[in-house]
């Protein structure tokens, strides 16, 4: 996965990070993430969050994505028919929670969302580090620099992140990226713009 995320610039610390924006449901939406800088954009669907969109809109979705900024599918199905589906819109990334067999050589980088207590498994090209799985909760700080030691791929840091915390989860956890969903909403699903470029400036140190 190291090279699929643009390379967006040293974050707090030094640290080299990239940010990803997620659950996205509306064109203008995944305008104002590409235009704010972030690395890669999350749109969920086959999920009963508010979040979730269809195969219409997520096309409609994909398309508006900027071409240097990873599109990825995030889902939690447990329907090989669905990721039949999702891989068929050709987003760069699938995310997934249920643990599918090894999806690698279908043409989609895979992404495997794992909690507390779970298995840091290597059949993926990056992990999501989210014990909440997409509803916001506080991210574990000690499970989550456990995942980033020992993990043979690059970790992505989510769950409760926040303009006014991700800073300090950055230089704490030192992950490979940061994914933020309702820490830039205005409700959900509805992305703030204000919110989201208040989570750039402090990934980066207020350079923005």
């Amino acid at each position: 996965m190291a090279d699929a995320f643009a390379e967006s610039g040293q974050g707090p610390g030094g640290i080299r990070i990239r940010v990803k924006i997620c659950g996205i449901t509306r064109e203008e939406d995944i305008l104002l993430a590409v235009e704010a800088g972030a690395s890669a954009v999350g749109i969920v669907m086959c999920s009963d969050s508010p979040r979730s969109v269809h195969s219409e809109q997520a096309g409609i979705l994909l398309d508006n994505a900027g071409p240097l900024t990873v599109t990825v599918i995030v889902t939690h199905t447990r329907d090989m028919e669905d990721i039949d589906s999702i891989i068929g819109l050709n987003p760069c990334a699938l995310q997934i929670s249920h643990p599918f067999p090894d999806l690698r050589g279908r043409g989609v980088k895979i992404i495997r969302s794992i909690r507390p207590g779970e298995r840091i498994p290597d059949d993926c090209d990056a992990l999501v580090v989210d014990a909440s799985q997409g509803k916001g909760l506080p991210y574990d700080p000690v499970y989550a620099r456990k995942v980033v030691e020992r993990s043979t791929v690059p970790v992505i840091l989510a769950g409760g992140l926040t303009p006014a915390n991700v800073a300090g989860a950055i230089r704490e956890v030192r992950p490979y990226a940061v994914d933020v969903a309702t820490g830039v909403e205005s409700r959900p699903g509805i992305k703030d713009p204000e919110k989201v470029r208040a989570f750039m400036r402090a990934c980066f140190g207020g350079t923005l």
